[in-house]
């Protein structure tokens, strides 16, 4: 369980490709499905900077679950979040060009709760939405030219129109 921080959540391929499955925050857990221990984990997670994590094994996770109901299905209703995320996550990848993707992508993220700036870089947006960082620079700056968005200074984008990039076909 996240305390504090950043984790990101990745699967890397047999020939050394990324893709970013997801960034949690506090309260989020990473270690699913694998909950209870056993088995080999499909991804990697790791902190984007400090982050402080509770570690609880699986044998004691299990043992704490068959004792307390409430905790079994705060479990439940986490998996269902993950399995909603990574399931919008697949049906992105699978009927939508890259274009499409970040532009989905930077409205979801714009309209999130964080604010409508953007402080992911555009090798890490690439790896969201299984692209190239060259090919995410050039397609900001499309969408830059479109009013779309706003590159800043510091390197964040701020979305200026999440609605429009939503619609995007």
């Amino acid at each position: 369980m996240i305390e504090t921080g950043v984790v990101r959540s990745y699967y890397v391929s047999e020939d050394g490709r990324e893709l970013t499955l997801g960034f949690w925050g506090e309260g989020n857990y990473v270690g699913g499905p694998q909950l209870f221990g056993g088995g080999q984990h499909a991804w990697t997670s790791e902190a984007q900077g400090p982050t402080r994590c509770v570690f609880l094994p699986g044998k004691e996770l299990r043992k704490l679950v068959e004792q307390r109901s409430d905790l079994a299905i705060a479990l439940l209703d986490a998996l269902v979040h993950k399995s909603e995320c990574y399931s919008a996550l697949l049906q992105l990848l699978a009927t939508h060009s890259m274009k499409v993707r970040l532009a989905r992508l930077l409205a979801m993220l714009a309209t999130s709760g964080s604010g409508r700036s953007i402080r992911l870089t555009h090798g890490q947006l690439a790896g969201m939405i299984g692209s190239t960082r060259q090919w995410v620079s050039q397609t900001l700056e499309l969408f830059e030219r479109q009013d779309l968005i706003q590159k800043k200074a510091d390197g964040s984008v701020y979305v200026l129109r999440p609605d429009a990039l939503a619609s995007l076909r």
